[in-house]
């Protein structure tokens, strides 16, 4: 008996050891990608400012096999959602909240699963010679129980490798 009390003892340590390691990260994140497409910004953004568009190139969407989508709202623009459940994507919603043609595409994402979170996600499209550099960019708050998981797993390179396969989709896509 007294052996497991030490083993909980240690484990308690551990965990509050953990804990305050990841109370000392950052409450914000941001995650971003660029890639340079030979394409225009009025080419591009209504690739992006409708979300029926987006999903034809948007790696979250693509891997969804099944599960449920609808598409409420405005037919693009502000106002605009989607909302997704399925096992491999998660369930949540996102929708277009504002947006300034040809340049700047702003959007709400609301997680359910597999974790809550409410964050924003911006696409930004600037001309760059005879094509357009298009950013991707999330950004939002991470409660504690996200920063302890960042000791372990690094979001930004995960979530940083869709964004470049999503921009490489649209890149195919908008170059057709």
């Amino acid at each position: 008996m007294e052996v497991f009390g030490y083993i909980l003892l240690g484990l308690l340590l551990g965990v509050a050891v953990l804990l305050l390691v990841a109370s000392q990260r950052p409450n914000q994140f941001r995650t971003e990608r660029s890639l340079t497409i030979a394409a225009s910004p009025e080419t591009l953004f209504p690739l992006i400012n409708d979300l029926r568009e987006m999903n034809t190139w948007n790696p979250f969407a693509l891997r969804e096999t099944g599960g449920t989508a609808i598409y409420s709202g405005a037919a693009s623009g502000p106002g605009q959602k989607f909302e997704f459940a399925g096992s491999k994507s998660g369930a949540g919603s996102i929708e277009i909240v504002s947006a300034s043609p040809p340049s700047k595409v702003d959007m709400r994402l609301r997680m359910v699963k597999p974790i809550n979170a409410d964050n924003s996600v911006e696409f930004t499209l600037a001309p760059d010679g005879t094509g357009t550099t298009v950013s991707w960019a999330m950004s939002g708050t991470q409660p504690l129980l996200a920063k302890a998981m960042t000791l372990f797993v690094d979001c930004d390179k995960m979530v940083g490798r869709e964004f470049e396969t999503g921009l490489a989709n649209l890149k195919k896509k908008a170059e057709r």
